[in-house]
């Protein structure tokens, strides 16, 4: 379903304000005069524009974007320096690019790192007829387009503040090609007034999709000066960059795109198939409820808004008139999933999530602005997506520091975990700075209040002494597997550490210690173990031979997640320490500590279904692992009684499969239909509709 278009004010209002930046003095605008002017006599290299970005990684200031145009005669020139450090690792890039003065590009090129893992290094050279193109030392031909600008990926930001500048001076056109590959479409959004230092001021919002996976939001001022842009880097984290004097607006504008990226969706959500039905009848599908139950063939499920009303077999269960019918014979009814290690920094992932079956997904650490906007969104029905359950991150003071809450204090630790409280979070999460006594401070009053808490163990901690300081969850098993290893000394290598998880004994005393200590205490484990078996990937295991799901991405997040370098010197080494993590797993869970499914990202939608194969492999029954991914989670938030089984008086969070998971794991991905929040969904066209195969 095409999306209403723009009240005729806002977006002709944009689009005319570029045309008339046309005719505006030289010192305001890079566009000196339109080019159908008389042009006056070549001149000296002269400066015309210049400025600073601040960036941001999870609203913490990381670094600076600074950039300088040239004019000289005829054509433009930018040169860009953009650098941040990002948990201790340097992150540089540089760009230049040349055009003429109506900003059609002759010739761009960018090279450095743009994340901590990943580096670029590309040209594009623009000839009368076609294009010359260089990925590393590799260079290729293509036909000059019609229209294109040279850009690639989120970074630098003036790149992307040139781009709309000639998107908006060359007939804003639907899709605009660019170099070296893809296309990207701008739409203009509207205006927000965003105090800056006390002082609202009114600015233009447009979004930009096809750099990234998903849209970027960025605002202009009146001079056509880009002051903010929200996106995500190459790492898939939320990134800003604020023109320098705009950062007081910072939590204004991520909220404001949160809240418009849902909005987006919400229009995209009317046009996929389905059913808004009051009353909707799952008619005979083979139910797995979830309970651990023997499986139901020739069942019905009765869903009446948003609620089940009952469940069971066709013989028993009842009808009720006016109820629409979905015919589910052939397929398989289960609960709706849980991903309990999420990160939800883009709008996109709630199509995802609903797609791969998931319905309920906690948040592990976000930005608070745009976690609770995109929340609320979805809870008051403006939104596409999963519910969302909330764990508030903080971290100490340290070089390997993210975010902005920090606790040093006592009086800090209070203050953010109220703050986190008070705004509806469930859970804690304790980051990877935070030191042992402001750990136990947080603890402390988060469970004064109701709350539970989660995380990483700290720097130069263990899971002993957090989880006796008050932590009640672990995320990522190696923390787990870390007490498990006899003790090496304080000097030990890497590479020393690697080799003693890869020969762990689980019969020894140190590994059946650590289990009856979690045993004892309760504590809940969420492993992301496919996030360490996607690890291993290299060139001569790529990454599609470990989670085909690779393949049915977007094209932005292909090129990234199937970029893998040569196996390391220690790949034989790596691979041990991942079956030793999968055979934790299994010892743990056969102990009875709660392990609950979560992918911390990895490939979007793909990886959670992953994680419960792998459970499987690890030692699970297909019912287990499920369980670990629908009721499990469930208890451990405290929602049991509302979700994680399909059972009258619960909540209607089911997906209807196209085969049976308990006759093969695997087929846990074929999920067709999820039900949520009254709605039934195509899962087919949910991946579509941002840019996935299904």
């Amino acid at each position: 379903m095409k999306r209403p278009s723009l009240p005729l004010t806002v977006g002709a209002l944009f689009a005319s304000f570029f045309a008339l930046v046309l005719a505006q003095p030289f010192s305001r605008t890079v566009f000196a005069q339109s080019p159908a002017q008389p042009q006056s006599a070549p001149e000296k290299s002269a400066s015309v524009e210049q400025g600073k970005f601040i960036l941001h990684k999870f609203e913490q200031p990381i670094g600076e974007e600074t950039y300088q145009i040239t004019r000289e005669g005829d054509s433009l020139s930018a040169k860009i320096d953009f650098k941040f450090t990002d948990r201790s690792t340097p992150v540089p890039l540089t760009a230049a690019f040349r055009s003429a003065n109506d900003l059609t590009p002759s010739a761009f090129e960018i090279k450095g790192k743009n994340s901590r893992s990943t580096d670029i290094d590309e040209a594009v050279v623009v000839q009368t007829d076609k294009i010359r193109l260089r990925d590393r030392d590799k260079w290729t031909e293509a036909a000059r387009p019609a229209q294109f600008f040279t850009i690639a990926g989120y970074a630098p930001t003036t790149m992307q503040m040139l781009l709309v500048r000639y998107w908006a001076t060359h007939g804003s056109p639907a899709q605009l090609a660019t170099l070296p590959r893809g296309q990207v479409k701008v739409e203009p959004r509207g205006s927000d007034s965003v105090s800056i230092d006390g002082k609202p001021q009114k600015f233009d919002r447009c979004t930009i999709e096809g750099l990234i996976w998903g849209r970027e939001t960025l605002w202009f001022d009146a001079n056509r000066n880009l002051v903010a842009a929200v996106t995500t880097d190459a790492e898939f984290d939320h990134f800003e960059a604020i023109r320098e004097g705009y950062e007081s607006g910072l939590g204004t504008f991520v909220g404001l795109a949160g809240s418009d990226g849902m909005a987006a969706l919400a229009d995209i959500s009317k046009g996929i198939s389905g059913s808004r039905a009051e009353k909707i009848a799952l008619v005979g599908g083979t139910l797995i409820d979830g309970t651990g139950r023997d499986p139901v063939p020739d069942s019905v499920v009765v869903i009446e808004r948003g609620r089940i009303i009952d469940a069971g077999p066709k013989s028993r269960v009842k009808i009720p008139s006016g109820a629409q019918s979905v015919d589910a014979r052939g397929k398989t009814i289960l609960p709706g999933l849980w991903d309990m290690h999420a990160h939800f920094e883009q709008v996109e992932w709630g199509p995802i999530y609903l797609a791969a079956g998931a319905t309920t997904v906690r948040d592990c650490g976000n930005e608070f602005e745009f976690i609770t906007a995109v929340r609320d969104a979805v809870g008051n029905g403006r939104g596409l997506g999963p519910r969302l359950l909330l764990a508030g991150i903080v971290d100490g003071t340290g070089p390997s520091a993210i975010g902005v809450a920090r606790v040093d204090t006592p009086e800090q630790a209070k203050m953010w975990t109220d703050k986190y409280h008070d705004a509806g979070f469930q859970q804690m999460k304790i980051y990877s700075s935070v030191k042992l006594e402001e750990l136990k401070d947080v603890a402390d009053e988060a469970h004064r209040l109701g709350m539970t808490v989660t995380g990483h163990v700290p720097i130069g901690l263990n899971a002993y002494q957090t989880i006796e300081a008050g932590q009640d969850q672990i995320n990522h098993i190696p923390y787990i597997v870390d007490i498990m290893v006899p003790p090496l000394p304080d000097d030990a290598s890497r590479l020393d550490h690697a080799n003693a998880r890869a020969n762990l004994d689980l019969n020894s005393p140190e590994a059946r210690k650590a289990i009856s200590f979690l045993v004892e205490r309760g504590t809940v484990v969420d492993p992301t173990i496919a996030l360490f078996e996607f690890f291993t990937a290299s060139t001569a295991k790529p990454a599609a031979s470990i989670e085909p799901g690779v393949v049915k991405v977007a094209p932005q997040l292909q090129a990234i997640l199937a970029d893998v370098g040569p196996p390391s010197p220690n790949a034989d080494i790596d691979e041990k320490v991942f079956a030793k993590e999968l055979a934790v797993i299994g010892a743990l869970h056969k102990a009875g500590v709660p392990i609950v499914a979560g992918t911390d990202q990895t490939v979007p939608g793909h990886s959670l279904h992953r994680e419960i194969e792998l459970y499987v492999q690890a030692g699970f029954t297909p019912m287990e692992a499920i369980q670990a991914a629908t009721i499990v989670p469930a208890r451990v938030m405290g929602l049991d009684k509302e979700l994680g089984t399909v059972e009258a008086g619960k909540r209607a969070d089911v997906m209807i499969l196209a085969a049976n998971p308990l006759e093969s794991i695997h087929n846990i991905r074929k999920v067709e239909f999820v039900i949520t929040n009254g709605t039934m969904y195509n899962c087919a066209e949910l991946w579509r509709s941002v840019g996935f195969q299904p």
